[in-house]
């Protein structure tokens, strides 16, 4: 009976000192369901937008095409001054008058024979139309510089144009103040005239009266055959 009691008694004595190890023991935290997991969850914190700072668009500028410079080749002109300008049918005073270039008038040149003497010019009013002015003379003035000319030579020559005094007087053409021998001074009483428009007058006489003008052209001979006191005569 007594060994039964102890026993008995000894796990009474157990018993109450397992019960009073869990009374001092900290209170038990409940376990939840995140921690019971084997590997902690790291919580997803979106990232704040890092604002983006405009960049200022650089306009570019556009090259405007350079306009290429307009070649405008030298106008050289000739004017007529002091009066009157005959315009010829080519480069000398050989040559027929065939248009005149009035005072104050203008027009292009074209060309230049090859001493620079006269200048290739367009008729007025005659489209196409071309002859030629001496620049060797107080009537022309020249604007621009004829050396950028082209320089051609002509194609065709003068033909020669004659007056001949038939009179016993001397006789003098104006202009030019070319003076022809009386007939008794033949063959000297023939001379070569540029054509042109002159007037002839008696030598001999005093005041020189006017006897004749005359429109010479090439290849033409014109007598004188009246003098200044009227007498008039035949070249033999």
């Amino acid at each position: 009976m007594p060994n039964r009691f102890s026993k008995t008694f000894f796990w009474l004595i157990a018993i109450a000192f397992v019960f009073a190890g869990q009374g001092c023991a900290g209170p038990v935290s409940p376990i939840s369901a995140e921690t019971s997991t084997s590997q902690a969850t790291t919580a997803f914190v979106p990232a704040s937008p890092t604002p983006i700072t405009p960049t200022p668009t650089v306009q570019l500028e556009t090259a405007s095409p350079t306009a290429l410079p307009v070649f405008t080749p030298d106008i050289i002109s000739v004017t007529a001054v002091n009066g009157n300008l005959f315009i010829r049918r080519g480069p000398g005073l050989g040559y027929n008058p065939i248009a005149v270039l009035a005072k104050g008038e203008s027009v292009t040149a074209l060309a230049r024979d090859p001493l620079t003497r006269w200048l290739q010019v367009s008729i007025p009013g005659q489209a196409g139309k071309t002859g030629w002015v001496s620049i060797q003379t107080n009537y022309s003035l020249i604007n621009g510089d004829v050396m950028k000319l082209p320089d051609i030579l002509p194609t065709e020559w003068p033909v020669g144009a004659y007056l001949r005094n038939c009179t016993n007087h001397q006789m003098i053409v104006k202009p030019g103040d070319t003076l022809i021998p009386p007939v008794s001074g033949y063959p000297d009483n023939e001379v070569a005239i540029y054509p042109g428009r002159y007037s002839v007058y008696d030598y001999d006489l005093s005041g020189q009266p006017e006897v004749l003008v005359v429109d010479l052209r090439e290849g033409v001979e014109i007598d004188i055959r009246v003098d200044g006191s009227g007498e008039r005569r035949k070249c033999p």
